[in-house]
Protein backbone atom coordinates (compact mmCIF):
# COMPACT_ATOMS: atom_id res chain seq x y z
CA UNK A 1 0.00 0.00 0.00
CA UNK A 2 1.35 3.07 -0.54
CA UNK A 3 0.25 6.77 0.13
CA UNK A 4 1.45 10.35 -0.53
CA UNK A 5 0.34 13.53 0.62
CA UNK A 6 1.45 16.32 -0.89
CA UNK A 7 3.03 19.48 0.48
CA UNK A 8 1.12 21.82 -1.14
CA UNK A 9 -2.26 21.39 0.57
CA UNK A 10 -4.42 24.50 0.67
CA UNK A 11 -5.17 26.23 3.67
CA UNK A 12 -9.26 25.75 4.12
CA UNK A 13 -12.83 25.04 2.44
CA UNK A 14 -16.18 26.82 2.17
CA UNK A 15 -19.85 26.17 1.45
CA UNK A 16 -22.20 28.55 -0.06
CA UNK A 17 -25.13 27.74 0.81
CA UNK A 18 -26.28 30.02 4.02
CA UNK A 19 -27.56 26.86 6.36
CA UNK A 20 -24.44 24.82 6.07
CA UNK A 21 -22.13 24.94 7.88
CA UNK A 22 -18.11 23.84 6.66
CA UNK A 23 -15.58 22.64 8.61
CA UNK A 24 -12.23 21.66 7.85
CA UNK A 25 -10.57 19.10 10.38
CA UNK A 26 -7.02 19.42 11.76
CA UNK A 27 -4.67 16.76 10.56
CA UNK A 28 -1.30 16.86 12.94
CA UNK A 29 1.59 16.60 10.22
CA UNK A 30 -0.81 19.09 7.91
CA UNK A 31 -0.99 21.96 10.11
CA UNK A 32 2.13 23.30 9.09
CA UNK A 33 1.31 22.66 5.07
CA UNK A 34 -1.87 24.58 5.68
CA UNK A 35 0.15 27.89 6.79
CA UNK A 36 2.71 27.52 4.25
CA UNK A 37 -0.27 27.40 1.16
CA UNK A 38 1.11 30.23 -1.52
CA UNK A 39 -1.62 32.10 -1.19
CA UNK A 40 -1.33 33.06 -5.03
CA UNK A 41 -3.75 29.66 -5.39
CA UNK A 42 -6.42 31.22 -3.65
CA UNK A 43 -7.52 33.42 -6.48
CA UNK A 44 -6.00 31.94 -9.93
CA UNK A 45 -8.59 30.08 -11.53
CA UNK A 46 -9.11 30.34 -15.11
CA UNK A 47 -12.24 29.76 -17.61
CA UNK A 48 -11.14 28.55 -20.80
CA UNK A 49 -9.00 25.31 -21.27
CA UNK A 50 -5.87 26.65 -23.60
CA UNK A 51 -2.55 25.75 -23.67
CA UNK A 52 -1.01 26.63 -20.60
CA UNK A 53 0.41 30.33 -20.35
CA UNK A 54 2.65 31.68 -17.42
CA UNK A 55 3.98 35.01 -17.69
CA UNK A 56 6.35 37.08 -15.43
CA UNK A 57 5.22 35.17 -12.24
CA UNK A 58 1.93 35.39 -13.33
CA UNK A 59 -0.20 32.10 -14.21
CA UNK A 60 -2.90 33.00 -16.59
CA UNK A 61 -6.18 32.32 -16.14
CA UNK A 62 -6.22 29.39 -18.64
CA UNK A 63 -3.36 28.09 -17.12
CA UNK A 64 -4.97 27.28 -13.49
CA UNK A 65 -8.31 26.60 -14.87
CA UNK A 66 -6.57 23.79 -17.08
CA UNK A 67 -4.88 22.66 -13.86
CA UNK A 68 -7.80 23.31 -11.87
CA UNK A 69 -9.81 20.68 -14.32
CA UNK A 70 -7.27 18.16 -14.44
CA UNK A 71 -7.21 17.83 -10.29
CA UNK A 72 -11.34 17.67 -9.98
CA UNK A 73 -11.26 14.54 -13.08
CA UNK A 74 -8.57 12.94 -10.65
CA UNK A 75 -11.30 12.92 -7.71
CA UNK A 76 -14.15 11.61 -5.89
CA UNK A 77 -16.66 13.33 -3.32
CA UNK A 78 -17.16 11.03 -0.23
CA UNK A 79 -19.87 10.75 2.26
CA UNK A 80 -18.58 9.20 5.36
CA UNK A 81 -20.01 8.79 9.12
CA UNK A 82 -20.13 11.64 11.31
CA UNK A 83 -17.66 9.83 13.79
CA UNK A 84 -15.37 7.85 10.98
CA UNK A 85 -11.95 7.03 11.90
CA UNK A 86 -9.91 9.27 9.67
CA UNK A 87 -6.82 6.73 9.49
CA UNK A 88 -8.93 3.97 8.25
CA UNK A 89 -10.03 5.97 5.97
CA UNK A 90 -7.39 6.92 4.17
CA UNK A 91 -5.84 3.43 4.53
CA UNK A 92 -8.60 2.24 2.81
CA UNK A 93 -9.04 4.36 0.29
CA UNK A 94 -5.31 3.97 -0.62
CA UNK A 95 -5.45 0.25 -1.35
CA UNK A 96 -6.48 1.95 -5.08
CA UNK A 97 -3.81 4.23 -5.42
CA UNK A 98 -1.76 7.53 -4.11
CA UNK A 99 -3.61 9.79 -2.58
CA UNK A 100 -2.38 13.40 -4.10
CA UNK A 101 -4.59 15.58 -1.30
CA UNK A 102 -7.46 15.29 0.60
CA UNK A 103 -9.71 17.27 3.16
CA UNK A 104 -12.84 16.56 5.26
CA UNK A 105 -15.92 19.04 5.64
CA UNK A 106 -19.35 19.50 7.07
CA UNK A 107 -22.45 20.30 4.88
CA UNK A 108 -25.51 17.93 5.34
CA UNK A 109 -23.06 15.40 7.17
CA UNK A 110 -19.47 14.45 7.05
CA UNK A 111 -17.75 14.66 3.75
CA UNK A 112 -14.11 14.03 2.28
CA UNK A 113 -12.49 15.37 -1.10
CA UNK A 114 -10.21 12.91 -2.07
CA UNK A 115 -7.82 13.43 -5.06
CA UNK A 116 -5.51 10.74 -6.58
CA UNK A 117 -2.38 10.94 -8.46
CA UNK A 118 -3.94 9.74 -11.70
CA UNK A 119 -7.68 9.19 -13.11
CA UNK A 120 -6.45 5.38 -13.27
CA UNK A 121 -7.17 4.96 -9.59
CA UNK A 122 -10.50 6.49 -9.81
CA UNK A 123 -11.29 3.94 -12.15
CA UNK A 124 -10.06 1.16 -9.67
CA UNK A 125 -12.12 3.18 -6.72
CA UNK A 126 -15.26 2.72 -9.21
CA UNK A 127 -14.87 -0.86 -10.07
CA UNK A 128 -14.93 -2.08 -6.74
CA UNK A 129 -17.68 0.56 -5.50
CA UNK A 130 -21.06 -1.66 -4.78
CA UNK A 131 -24.85 0.14 -6.34
CA UNK A 132 -26.53 -0.15 -3.02
CA UNK A 133 -29.04 -2.79 -2.07
CA UNK A 134 -32.14 -1.53 -0.07
CA UNK A 135 -35.30 -3.87 -0.48
CA UNK A 136 -37.96 -1.28 -0.12
CA UNK A 137 -36.92 1.15 -2.53
CA UNK A 138 -35.99 1.55 -6.10
CA UNK A 139 -33.04 3.09 -6.89
CA UNK A 140 -31.86 3.97 -10.43
CA UNK A 141 -28.24 2.81 -11.04
CA UNK A 142 -26.81 6.31 -11.87
CA UNK A 143 -22.77 5.50 -10.95
CA UNK A 144 -21.19 9.04 -10.44
CA UNK A 145 -18.15 10.02 -8.42
CA UNK A 146 -20.11 10.85 -5.89
CA UNK A 147 -19.67 8.02 -3.05
CA UNK A 148 -20.78 6.64 0.57
CA UNK A 149 -18.37 5.28 2.84
CA UNK A 150 -20.55 2.71 5.02
CA UNK A 151 -19.59 0.03 7.57
CA UNK A 152 -16.71 1.71 9.70
CA UNK A 153 -16.06 1.96 12.94
CA UNK A 154 -17.36 4.49 14.76
CA UNK A 155 -14.52 6.56 16.41
CA UNK A 156 -13.97 10.60 16.53
CA UNK A 157 -12.44 12.43 14.10
CA UNK A 158 -9.74 14.83 15.83
CA UNK A 159 -11.08 17.38 17.82
CA UNK A 160 -9.30 20.41 20.04
CA UNK A 161 -9.10 18.23 22.77
CA UNK A 162 -6.55 16.34 20.79
CA UNK A 163 -4.50 19.64 19.85
CA UNK A 164 -5.98 19.59 16.27
CA UNK A 165 -8.08 22.44 15.45
CA UNK A 166 -11.54 22.97 13.95
CA UNK A 167 -11.81 25.65 11.46
CA UNK A 168 -15.31 27.07 10.67
CA UNK A 169 -15.16 27.83 7.00
CA UNK A 170 -18.47 29.97 6.35
CA UNK A 171 -18.19 33.62 5.85
CA UNK A 172 -17.69 35.20 9.59
CA UNK A 173 -20.44 36.74 11.71
CA UNK A 174 -20.32 40.51 10.97
CA UNK A 175 -19.74 41.27 14.79
CA UNK A 176 -16.54 39.05 14.86
CA UNK A 177 -15.60 40.39 11.74
CA UNK A 178 -15.94 44.02 13.09
CA UNK A 179 -14.32 42.51 16.22
CA UNK A 180 -11.07 41.39 14.56
CA UNK A 181 -10.56 44.02 12.37
CA UNK A 182 -10.71 46.91 15.78
CA UNK A 183 -7.57 44.41 17.10
CA UNK A 184 -5.51 45.24 13.74
CA UNK A 185 -2.40 48.30 13.69
CA UNK A 186 -3.73 49.93 10.81
CA UNK A 187 -6.65 50.60 8.27
CA UNK A 188 -4.10 48.86 5.53
CA UNK A 189 -4.00 46.00 8.08
CA UNK A 190 -7.96 46.15 8.59
CA UNK A 191 -8.49 45.52 4.66
CA UNK A 192 -5.74 42.98 3.96
CA UNK A 193 -7.55 40.76 7.48
CA UNK A 194 -10.87 41.67 5.69
CA UNK A 195 -9.66 40.05 2.13
CA UNK A 196 -7.99 37.01 4.22
CA UNK A 197 -11.38 36.35 6.09
CA UNK A 198 -13.91 36.48 2.90
CA UNK A 199 -11.82 35.54 0.11
CA UNK A 200 -12.12 31.63 -1.24
CA UNK A 201 -10.21 29.34 -0.09
CA UNK A 202 -7.87 26.23 -1.77
CA UNK A 203 -10.44 23.78 -0.92
CA UNK A 204 -12.86 25.38 -1.67
CA UNK A 205 -12.18 26.18 -5.16
CA UNK A 206 -11.19 22.44 -5.48
CA UNK A 207 -14.43 21.15 -4.48
CA UNK A 208 -16.17 24.13 -6.83
CA UNK A 209 -14.24 23.09 -9.99
CA UNK A 210 -15.18 18.84 -8.56
CA UNK A 211 -18.97 19.54 -8.58
CA UNK A 212 -19.01 21.25 -12.20
CA UNK A 213 -17.21 18.18 -12.96
CA UNK A 214 -19.65 16.00 -11.80
CA UNK A 215 -22.06 17.90 -13.00
CA UNK A 216 -20.27 17.04 -16.67
CA UNK A 217 -20.41 13.37 -15.74
CA UNK A 218 -24.29 13.70 -16.39
CA UNK A 219 -23.87 15.79 -19.64
CA UNK A 220 -21.54 13.77 -21.03
CA UNK A 221 -24.24 10.72 -21.56
CA UNK A 222 -25.66 13.28 -24.27
CA UNK A 223 -22.57 15.46 -25.44
CA UNK A 224 -19.36 13.26 -25.10
CA UNK A 225 -16.25 15.32 -24.58
CA UNK A 226 -18.09 18.30 -23.33
CA UNK A 227 -16.92 20.29 -20.75
CA UNK A 228 -18.44 22.20 -17.50
CA UNK A 229 -16.43 24.98 -16.18
CA UNK A 230 -16.99 27.97 -13.61
CA UNK A 231 -16.97 31.31 -13.92
CA UNK A 232 -17.76 34.61 -12.15
CA UNK A 233 -16.62 34.53 -8.72
CA UNK A 234 -15.96 31.41 -8.35
CA UNK A 235 -13.33 31.99 -10.88
CA UNK A 236 -12.25 35.46 -11.13
CA UNK A 237 -10.68 36.36 -8.06
CA UNK A 238 -13.19 38.36 -5.93
CA UNK A 239 -15.41 35.97 -4.70
CA UNK A 240 -16.77 35.52 -1.14
CA UNK A 241 -17.28 32.14 0.78
CA UNK A 242 -21.01 31.97 0.43
CA UNK A 243 -21.22 33.21 -3.48
CA UNK A 244 -23.00 30.62 -5.66
CA UNK A 245 -21.46 28.37 -8.14
CA UNK A 246 -22.34 29.50 -12.12
CA UNK A 247 -21.43 27.14 -14.61
CA UNK A 248 -21.27 26.90 -18.40
CA UNK A 249 -21.56 23.84 -20.29
CA UNK A 250 -19.23 24.32 -23.24
CA UNK A 251 -19.78 22.21 -26.59
CA UNK A 252 -17.28 23.64 -28.59
CA UNK A 253 -14.40 21.72 -27.75
CA UNK A 254 -16.43 18.59 -29.07
CA UNK A 255 -13.92 16.98 -31.66
CA UNK A 256 -15.37 17.40 -35.13
CA UNK A 257 -17.13 20.41 -34.77
CA UNK A 258 -14.12 22.66 -36.45
CA UNK A 259 -12.64 19.83 -38.90
CA UNK A 260 -11.22 20.54 -42.16
CA UNK A 261 -14.02 19.90 -45.27
CA UNK A 262 -11.65 18.27 -48.08
CA UNK A 263 -11.70 19.45 -51.33
CA UNK A 264 -12.78 16.85 -52.93
CA UNK A 265 -13.49 12.95 -52.31
CA UNK A 266 -15.66 11.31 -49.86
CA UNK A 267 -16.05 12.52 -46.40
CA UNK A 268 -18.24 11.96 -43.77
CA UNK A 269 -20.14 14.33 -40.98
CA UNK A 270 -22.96 13.45 -38.37
CA UNK A 271 -26.80 13.83 -38.79
CA UNK A 272 -28.05 16.02 -36.18
CA UNK A 273 -31.74 17.71 -35.72
CA UNK A 274 -31.36 21.39 -36.36
CA UNK A 275 -33.53 24.71 -35.43
CA UNK A 276 -34.51 27.74 -36.21
CA UNK A 277 -32.79 29.63 -34.04
CA UNK A 278 -29.54 28.94 -31.18
CA UNK A 279 -31.33 30.28 -28.17
CA UNK A 280 -34.30 27.49 -29.04
CA UNK A 281 -30.95 24.68 -28.87
CA UNK A 282 -29.82 26.38 -25.78
CA UNK A 283 -33.70 26.05 -24.24
CA UNK A 284 -33.98 22.30 -25.79
CA UNK A 285 -30.46 21.35 -24.09
CA UNK A 286 -30.75 22.69 -20.67
CA UNK A 287 -34.16 21.58 -20.41
CA UNK A 288 -32.87 18.20 -21.27
CA UNK A 289 -29.73 18.13 -18.81
CA UNK A 290 -31.71 19.88 -16.09
CA UNK A 291 -34.09 17.02 -16.31
CA UNK A 292 -31.28 14.39 -15.65
CA UNK A 293 -29.94 16.40 -12.89
CA UNK A 294 -33.59 16.36 -10.99
CA UNK A 295 -34.46 12.70 -11.75
CA UNK A 296 -30.10 11.28 -11.40
CA UNK A 297 -28.38 13.73 -9.90
CA UNK A 298 -26.77 11.97 -6.62
CA UNK A 299 -27.20 14.98 -3.92
CA UNK A 300 -29.12 17.93 -6.72
CA UNK A 301 -32.15 19.12 -4.95
CA UNK A 302 -35.01 22.20 -6.03
CA UNK A 303 -34.00 22.00 -9.79
CA UNK A 304 -35.73 25.00 -11.40
CA UNK A 305 -35.45 25.31 -15.19
CA UNK A 306 -35.93 28.85 -15.64
CA UNK A 307 -35.62 28.78 -19.79
CA UNK A 308 -37.08 31.97 -20.91
CA UNK A 309 -34.74 34.07 -18.86
CA UNK A 310 -32.80 36.58 -21.06
CA UNK A 311 -30.09 33.85 -20.49
CA UNK A 312 -31.50 30.31 -20.30
CA UNK A 313 -30.70 28.30 -16.96
CA UNK A 314 -31.12 25.46 -14.60
CA UNK A 315 -31.03 26.26 -11.02
CA UNK A 316 -30.50 23.67 -7.92
CA UNK A 317 -29.01 23.27 -5.01
CA UNK A 318 -26.35 20.56 -4.45
CA UNK A 319 -26.53 19.79 -1.01
CA UNK A 320 -23.31 17.39 -0.71
CA UNK A 321 -21.03 20.91 -1.39
CA UNK A 322 -24.29 23.25 -0.23
CA UNK A 323 -23.32 25.22 -2.88
CA UNK A 324 -26.40 26.98 -4.64
CA UNK A 325 -25.70 25.94 -8.49
CA UNK A 326 -26.55 28.03 -11.52
CA UNK A 327 -25.48 26.39 -15.05
CA UNK A 328 -26.18 28.18 -18.37
CA UNK A 329 -25.32 26.75 -21.77
CA UNK A 330 -24.86 30.16 -24.18
CA UNK A 331 -23.01 32.97 -22.09
CA UNK A 332 -19.94 33.68 -23.36
CA UNK A 333 -19.90 37.11 -22.92
CA UNK A 334 -20.08 36.53 -19.05
CA UNK A 335 -17.46 34.39 -19.52
CA UNK A 336 -15.28 37.19 -21.03
CA UNK A 337 -16.23 38.98 -18.37
CA UNK A 338 -15.18 36.84 -15.76
CA UNK A 339 -11.58 36.52 -17.89
CA UNK A 340 -11.25 40.70 -17.65
CA UNK A 341 -12.01 41.16 -13.77
CA UNK A 342 -9.56 38.35 -13.26
CA UNK A 343 -6.93 40.21 -14.98
CA UNK A 344 -7.78 43.43 -13.32
CA UNK A 345 -7.30 41.46 -10.07
CA UNK A 346 -4.08 40.09 -10.79
CA UNK A 347 -2.60 43.53 -11.88
CA UNK A 348 -2.24 44.97 -8.43
CA UNK A 349 -3.17 43.49 -5.80
CA UNK A 350 -4.98 47.24 -4.16
CA UNK A 351 -7.78 46.05 -6.59
CA UNK A 352 -8.46 42.65 -5.16
CA UNK A 353 -8.46 44.65 -1.41
CA UNK A 354 -10.52 47.07 -2.51
CA UNK A 355 -13.29 45.23 -3.81
CA UNK A 356 -13.79 42.90 -0.51
CA UNK A 357 -13.66 46.15 1.16
CA UNK A 358 -16.67 48.09 -0.66
CA UNK A 359 -18.35 44.59 -0.96
CA UNK A 360 -18.60 43.72 2.66
CA UNK A 361 -19.12 47.33 3.34
CA UNK A 362 -22.36 47.44 0.61
CA UNK A 363 -23.41 43.91 2.56
CA UNK A 364 -23.34 45.14 5.70
CA UNK A 365 -25.63 47.68 4.66
CA UNK A 366 -27.95 46.57 2.54
CA UNK A 367 -27.04 47.73 -0.51
CA UNK A 368 -26.19 44.79 -2.37
CA UNK A 369 -28.79 41.56 -1.99
CA UNK A 370 -28.49 37.96 -2.69
CA UNK A 371 -32.67 37.88 -3.30
CA UNK A 372 -33.43 40.04 -7.30
CA UNK A 373 -34.90 43.44 -6.62
CA UNK A 374 -33.73 46.51 -7.24
CA UNK A 375 -30.45 46.61 -5.28
CA UNK A 376 -26.92 47.59 -6.64
CA UNK A 377 -25.13 44.15 -7.70
CA UNK A 378 -21.79 43.03 -6.82
CA UNK A 379 -20.45 43.07 -10.20
CA UNK A 380 -22.16 46.50 -10.48
CA UNK A 381 -19.95 47.39 -7.84
CA UNK A 382 -17.01 45.89 -8.91
CA UNK A 383 -17.14 47.96 -12.40
CA UNK A 384 -17.42 50.70 -9.83
CA UNK A 385 -14.27 50.15 -8.06
CA UNK A 386 -12.73 49.28 -11.21
CA UNK A 387 -13.97 52.33 -12.88
CA UNK A 388 -12.71 54.56 -9.65
CA UNK A 389 -9.25 53.50 -9.85
CA UNK A 390 -8.94 54.21 -13.24
CA UNK A 391 -9.73 57.87 -12.62
CA UNK A 392 -6.55 57.63 -9.84
CA UNK A 393 -3.47 60.14 -11.05
CA UNK A 394 -1.85 58.11 -12.16
CA UNK A 395 -4.36 55.42 -13.23
CA UNK A 396 -3.48 52.30 -10.91
CA UNK A 397 -5.46 49.78 -13.95
CA UNK A 398 -5.60 50.44 -17.22
CA UNK A 399 -8.82 51.00 -19.46
CA UNK A 400 -10.59 48.13 -21.59
CA UNK A 401 -10.12 49.70 -24.69
CA UNK A 402 -5.84 50.24 -24.17
CA UNK A 403 -5.97 46.39 -22.98
CA UNK A 404 -7.93 46.09 -26.45
CA UNK A 405 -5.14 47.91 -27.91
CA UNK A 406 -2.46 45.85 -26.69
CA UNK A 407 -3.98 42.28 -27.89
CA UNK A 408 -2.25 40.64 -30.42
CA UNK A 409 -4.16 38.13 -33.49
CA UNK A 410 -4.60 35.40 -31.13
CA UNK A 411 -6.53 37.57 -28.18
CA UNK A 412 -8.78 38.24 -31.51
CA UNK A 413 -12.57 37.80 -29.73
CA UNK A 414 -16.01 38.73 -31.61
CA UNK A 415 -19.32 37.23 -29.64
CA UNK A 416 -22.51 38.18 -31.08
CA UNK A 417 -21.42 41.46 -32.93
CA UNK A 418 -19.50 42.43 -29.68
CA UNK A 419 -15.87 43.31 -29.32
CA UNK A 420 -14.49 41.18 -26.44
CA UNK A 421 -11.19 41.56 -27.40
CA UNK A 422 -8.34 42.24 -24.93
CA UNK A 423 -4.63 41.14 -24.04
CA UNK A 424 -3.91 38.22 -22.18
CA UNK A 425 -0.14 37.90 -22.55
CA UNK A 426 0.32 40.09 -18.56
CA UNK A 427 3.96 40.64 -20.06
CA UNK A 428 2.65 43.70 -22.52
CA UNK A 429 0.48 45.76 -20.04
CA UNK A 430 2.63 48.10 -18.02
CA UNK A 431 1.41 49.93 -15.50
CA UNK A 432 2.19 53.28 -14.15
CA UNK A 433 3.57 53.85 -10.75
CA UNK A 434 0.64 55.16 -8.32
CA UNK A 435 1.55 54.65 -4.69
CA UNK A 436 -1.47 55.25 -2.96
CA UNK A 437 -2.10 53.39 0.12
CA UNK A 438 -5.45 51.15 0.87
CA UNK A 439 -6.34 53.90 3.42
CA UNK A 440 -5.93 56.70 1.02
CA UNK A 441 -8.21 54.92 -1.50
CA UNK A 442 -11.06 53.47 0.49
CA UNK A 443 -11.06 56.88 1.71
CA UNK A 444 -11.24 58.42 -1.68
CA UNK A 445 -12.94 56.42 -3.24
CA UNK A 446 -16.28 57.31 -1.33
CA UNK A 447 -15.52 60.47 -1.65
CA UNK A 448 -15.43 60.40 -5.41
CA UNK A 449 -19.24 58.52 -5.28
CA UNK A 450 -20.47 61.09 -2.59
CA UNK A 451 -19.76 63.67 -5.26
CA UNK A 452 -20.59 62.02 -8.71
CA UNK A 453 -22.97 63.59 -10.96
CA UNK A 454 -24.95 59.91 -11.34
CA UNK A 455 -28.04 62.38 -12.57
CA UNK A 456 -26.64 62.51 -16.06
CA UNK A 457 -23.14 60.44 -16.00
CA UNK A 458 -22.48 57.40 -17.05
CA UNK A 459 -19.78 54.69 -15.52
CA UNK A 460 -17.79 53.56 -18.09
CA UNK A 461 -14.38 51.07 -17.79
CA UNK A 462 -13.84 50.84 -21.22
CA UNK A 463 -12.86 54.38 -21.82
CA UNK A 464 -12.30 54.85 -18.09
CA UNK A 465 -13.91 58.28 -17.89
CA UNK A 466 -17.44 59.55 -17.78
CA UNK A 467 -19.86 60.05 -20.17
CA UNK A 468 -23.04 61.25 -20.88
CA UNK A 469 -25.66 58.94 -19.82
CA UNK A 470 -27.42 57.43 -23.40
CA UNK A 471 -31.03 56.26 -21.74
CA UNK A 472 -32.96 57.76 -18.47
CA UNK A 473 -32.09 55.46 -15.48
CA UNK A 474 -31.04 56.63 -11.81
CA UNK A 475 -27.78 54.75 -12.53
CA UNK A 476 -26.05 54.03 -15.39
CA UNK A 477 -23.10 51.38 -15.71
CA UNK A 478 -22.16 50.40 -19.27
CA UNK A 479 -21.63 46.48 -19.53
CA UNK A 480 -17.69 46.34 -20.63
CA UNK A 481 -19.11 44.49 -23.72
CA UNK A 482 -22.11 44.36 -24.41
CA UNK A 483 -22.02 48.28 -24.55
CA UNK A 484 -25.68 49.22 -24.96
CA UNK A 485 -26.31 47.50 -21.85
CA UNK A 486 -26.75 49.07 -18.93
CA UNK A 487 -25.70 46.50 -16.30
CA UNK A 488 -27.14 48.69 -13.29
CA UNK A 489 -30.81 49.27 -15.03
CA UNK A 490 -32.53 47.58 -11.90
CA UNK A 491 -31.24 49.82 -9.70
CA UNK A 492 -34.06 52.48 -8.30
CA UNK A 493 -33.23 56.32 -7.53
CA UNK A 494 -34.36 55.71 -3.71
CA UNK A 495 -31.27 52.72 -3.68
CA UNK A 496 -29.52 55.06 -5.33
CA UNK A 497 -29.98 58.01 -3.25
CA UNK A 498 -28.88 55.08 0.06
CA UNK A 499 -25.69 54.66 -1.91
CA UNK A 500 -24.49 58.29 -2.15
CA UNK A 501 -25.75 58.99 1.55
CA UNK A 502 -24.14 56.36 3.13
CA UNK A 503 -20.96 57.09 1.11
CA UNK A 504 -21.08 60.76 2.70
CA UNK A 505 -21.21 59.20 6.15
CA UNK A 506 -18.74 56.67 5.51
CA UNK A 507 -15.92 59.05 4.00
CA UNK A 508 -16.97 61.09 7.26
CA UNK A 509 -16.55 58.59 9.73
CA UNK A 510 -13.57 56.94 8.40
CA UNK A 511 -11.77 60.67 8.34
CA UNK A 512 -12.68 60.84 12.16
CA UNK A 513 -11.59 57.18 12.86
CA UNK A 514 -8.31 57.12 11.18
CA UNK A 515 -6.22 55.95 14.16
CA UNK A 516 -6.41 52.54 16.66
CA UNK A 517 -7.05 54.11 19.73
CA UNK A 518 -4.47 53.25 22.97
CA UNK A 519 -4.97 50.02 24.30
CA UNK A 520 -3.88 51.45 27.37
CA UNK A 521 -6.23 52.82 29.53
CA UNK A 522 -8.85 52.11 31.95
CA UNK A 523 -11.03 49.91 30.00
CA UNK A 524 -12.67 46.74 30.57
CA UNK A 525 -10.15 44.04 29.76
CA UNK A 526 -10.65 42.36 27.19
CA UNK A 527 -12.61 45.79 25.69
CA UNK A 528 -12.07 46.50 21.60
CA UNK A 529 -13.23 49.61 20.19
CA UNK A 530 -14.37 49.62 17.04
CA UNK A 531 -12.43 52.23 14.82
CA UNK A 532 -11.10 52.28 11.11
CA UNK A 533 -12.74 50.16 8.63
CA UNK A 534 -14.90 48.35 11.72
CA UNK A 535 -16.70 51.63 12.23
CA UNK A 536 -18.14 51.75 8.61
CA UNK A 537 -19.49 48.27 9.37
CA UNK A 538 -21.60 49.39 11.72
CA UNK A 539 -25.33 50.24 12.14
CA UNK A 540 -25.77 53.54 9.90
CA UNK A 541 -27.06 56.97 11.21
CA UNK A 542 -29.03 57.33 8.15
CA UNK A 543 -32.33 57.93 8.01
CA UNK A 544 -34.48 57.22 4.89
CA UNK A 545 -33.77 59.52 1.70
CA UNK A 546 -36.34 61.42 -0.17
CA UNK A 547 -34.35 63.56 -2.15
CA UNK A 548 -31.47 63.42 -4.23
CA UNK A 549 -29.74 66.47 -2.45
CA UNK A 550 -26.79 66.07 -0.84
CA UNK A 551 -27.88 65.14 2.96
CA UNK A 552 -26.98 68.33 5.20
CA UNK A 553 -24.83 66.53 8.21
CA UNK A 554 -25.40 68.39 11.34
CA UNK A 555 -23.05 69.82 13.77
CA UNK A 556 -20.05 67.95 14.29
CA UNK A 557 -20.54 67.79 18.24
CA UNK A 558 -23.81 65.87 17.73
CA UNK A 559 -22.49 63.34 15.13
CA UNK A 560 -19.50 62.77 17.45
CA UNK A 561 -22.43 62.21 20.16
CA UNK A 562 -24.20 59.69 18.31
CA UNK A 563 -21.17 57.93 16.74
CA UNK A 564 -19.50 57.40 20.59
CA UNK A 565 -23.32 56.04 21.74
CA UNK A 566 -23.13 53.34 18.75
CA UNK A 567 -19.62 52.39 19.66
CA UNK A 568 -20.84 52.05 23.05
CA UNK A 569 -23.56 50.05 21.96
CA UNK A 570 -21.79 47.58 19.89
CA UNK A 571 -18.80 47.18 21.91
CA UNK A 572 -21.20 45.73 24.77
CA UNK A 573 -22.85 43.29 21.85
CA UNK A 574 -19.34 42.25 21.22
CA UNK A 575 -18.34 41.51 24.88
Amino acid sequence: MRMRISPSFGSAMASSFTVCRLHTIGRGSLAKCLQKVDTFLHRNIGTNVVAVQEKNGFKSLYAVQAERQEQAEKSVLISCHSRTNEQKFLKYIANYGDIQKYFFYESYGMYAVVEFANQESVASLLEGTAIPSISHESLVPFKSRLLSMRNLDAVDLPNQSSGKKRQAQTSIPINELIQRLSKEESIDQQITSLTEAYQLTEENCRLRFLVCSLLKDIAAAFFPECTIMPFGSSVNGFGKLGCDLDMFLDLDGISGKNATMPKSGLFLEYQMKRANLERIVTQNILSVIGECVDQFGPGCVGVQKILNARCPLVRFVHQPSGFQCDLTANNRVAMKSTELLYLYGELDPRVRHLVFTVRCWARAHSITSSIPGAWISNFSLTVMVLFFLQRRSPPIIPTLDHLRDLAGPEDKCVIEDNDCTFVSDFSKIQLESNTETLEQLLCEFFEFYSSFSFRTLSINIRKGKEQNKPEVAPLHIQNPFETTLNVSKNVNASQLDRFVALCQESSWLIQQNKTAPSRGGTKAKGAITPWGVSTLLLPSQVAGIKSRKRRKFEPASERIKSLLESLKNINKELN
